[in-house]
């Protein structure tokens, strides 16, 4: 990923929020018969403050990556979208552009053991279960440990603190505040490009450009 001073994003709180907000991330290794790519969710290693993750491939991902041999890179993919120039203003020359905020994580991964994986698995499920109204926790009825054990089987599970980080958030803070603020607005409203989660975003970031107060 090209980076930008003006759009670097080097708070590690920050990518940490991206990271778990937007837990479904793209894995690309290089192996021998080129590159691949393979989409999992992860999450953050809730023992670590770092930008470690922990995360699963399926069988035989693992080798298809050489999980545990070979440099991974994965990519966390936070809110989007199009910006038009009709947003900019009638007198402002302008194209249009796509904002977006973007984590990228490179490392060797550790392989876990069979139990560690259980346990990241089972974190896993309490993660996106624990909101639902009724959940359906890993072990309980009507799975029983013979069920889950056979399913975590099929699984590799790895753990990943980066040696390369590389994160971006190119959210227009390179307009001016009166643009970035008719962006916002229009983001926000109910036109064809609508992306409320992109103006959440960022409002953030002009938020915390250097002179705001709150």
């Amino acid at each position: 990923m090209r980076q930008n001073p003006s759009f670097t994003l080097a708070d590690v709180a920050e990518m940490r929020r991206v990271i778990a907000q937007n837990p479904w991330a793209t894995i690309v290794s290089d192996g021998p018969e080129g590159q691949v790519a393979s989409h999992y969710v992860m999450m953050l290693d809730e023992s670590r403050d770092d930008l470690t993750i922990v995360g699963h491939v399926g069988r035989p991902d693992d080798l298809i990556h050489g999980m545990g041999e070979r440099e991974l890179l994965v990519v966390f993919q936070g809110p989007h979208g199009y910006v038009s120039p009709g947003w900019y203003g009638p007198d402002t020359p302008a194209v249009p552009t796509w904002n977006y905020v973007a984590v990228h994580l490179s490392g060797v991964p550790e392989v876990l053991s069979d139990n560690e994986n259980l346990r990241v698995l089972d974190r896993l499920v309490e993660r996106f279960e624990g909101r639902m109204p009724d959940p359906r926790l890993m072990w309980e009825r009507p799975n029983d440990e013979a069920f889950v054990r056979r399913l975590a089987a099929g699984t590799v599970g790895f753990r990943l603190t980066p040696t390369r980080v590389v994160a971006k958030r190119k959210l227009s803070q390179n307009k001016d505040a009166a643009t970035v603020e008719r962006v916002i607005a229009e983001l926000q409203g109910d036109g064809a490009y609508a992306n409320p989660s992109l103006a959440a975003e960022m409002r953030r970031a002009q938020d915390a450009r250097p002179g705001r107060t709150a």
